[in-house]
């Protein structure tokens, strides 16, 4: 059985609430749900993590390592465009890792552009909302 970690930042807990007009009405728990019915049918073991906090993350991030996961999908929210102690962390893992944004970074304002992290990453999908997940984890899978 694959093993996958799914780690969502800052502000992924409050869809549903803010900006609908870009993320959608539903919220972060249908977006678990989704998630998580989708592993359950093919026999995929996940673990879903949310923090608004960089440190929250990136202690996630090495618990994946030595929980041995086979795949790690990020959604870091705003710490794409910055967090270079996420980027170094991704790279100390080693591990297959997807980013994921629900929206279009390359579509919004300037700096929502530049993505730090997604070097540190094997693959970046955005702009599909909740399904970029499912082929996040079908990619991460497959590899």
């Amino acid at each position: 059985m694959k093993k996958i970690t799914v780690i969502n930042g800052p502000n992924l807990n409050f869809l549903g609430i803010r900006e609908k007009e870009v993320y959608g009405s539903e919220n972060y728990e249908s977006l678990c749900e989704y998630i998580e019915n989708y592993c359950s049918e093919k026999n995929i073991e996940v673990e879903i993590f949310q923090s608004n906090s960089e440190g929250q993350i990136i202690d996630f991030l090495q618990k994946a390592y030595y929980e041995k996961v086979d795949g790690i999908v990020i959604n870091p929210g705003a710490y794409t465009h910055y967090s270079y102690a996420i980027f170094d962390a991704l790279k100390s893992v080693s591990i297959p890792t997807v980013e994921v944004h629900l929206s279009d970074i390359y579509n919004r304002e300037d700096f929502r552009k530049v993505s730090v992290t997604a070097p540190a990453c094997v693959k970046q999908i955005y702009g599909k909302g909740k399904d970029g997940y499912i082929e996040a984890i079908k990619f991460l899978v497959e590899k």
